[in-house]
């Protein structure tokens, strides 16, 4: 990831931001697909050492530009759309990192949390789901999942720089969808996106560049 690129990102997430204060559907239409297609474009130009788990990674990058894009307007069918899309993202991502690491007793008492969190979300939004709890419970496991990927691959023998990008990364990408979560079913405010974004956008690129790092498993 070059410097260019890590500037042009930073530049476009604040204007993305701005954006999002304003409640600025243009102001999202000329930043947040230009800002998520950095993320393909820093992954594209990434060696792919591992080429499965990469394709994957990429899938799910596509997929989540999709979303990104969708999630820009404020109709239900979109949003549904925009769910489907990360959801499917997520799922690429699970099946690439499941397919490259390893779960050992370790591994699955370090996923036992992040799925007691899950629960507790779930039980959260319930009461503000309605016909929606469906769609928000697949995304919930499926994302619970992808997090257990990640840690799948930071517990087997990659190379350290590429495991912690996974695990970060997964671990970012869930605290920022609790966020969008929490603007859409209970509370719209700002500070949803202040938060959320940042650590969205970190993830994806901390994917991006991970597949880049990642070597075979000893």
């Amino acid at each position: 990831m070059t410097l260019l690129t890590l500037i042009s990102a930073m530049v476009l997430l604040l204007l993305l931001l701005w954006a999002e204060k304003k409640e600025s559907i243009p102001g999202k239409l000329a930043t947040k697909p230009l800002l998520s297609a950095l993320f393909i474009f820093v992954a594209w130009q990434a060696a792919w050492p591992v080429p499965t788990l990469a394709r994957w990674v990429m899938t799910g990058l596509i997929l989540s530009w999709f979303g990104d894009v969708f999630l820009i307007f404020y109709a239900r069918p979109l949003f549904l759309a925009g769910l489907l899309a990360f959801l499917s993202g997520h799922v690429c991502y699970a099946i690439g990192f499941l397919g490259h690491g390893t779960l050992p007793p370790g591994a699955v008492v370090g996923v036992a949390p992040v799925a007691a969190v899950s629960v507790r979300v779930f039980f959260w939004l319930r009461p503000k789901l309605g016909p929606m709890a469906g769609p928000v419970i697949a995304y919930i496991a499926v994302i619970t999942l992808m997090v257990a990927g990640a840690i799948s691959v930071f517990a087997a023998p990659y190379p350290a720089p590429g495991r912690w990008l996974v695990l970060c990364g997964a671990l970012l990408f869930y605290a920022s969808d609790l966020l969008v979560a929490r603007d859409r079913f209970v509370t719209k405010e700002f500070a949803n996106h202040l938060y959320g974004l940042p650590m969205y956008y970190t993830a994806q690129f901390f994917f991006a560049v991970a597949i880049g790092l990642m070597g075979s498993a000893s």
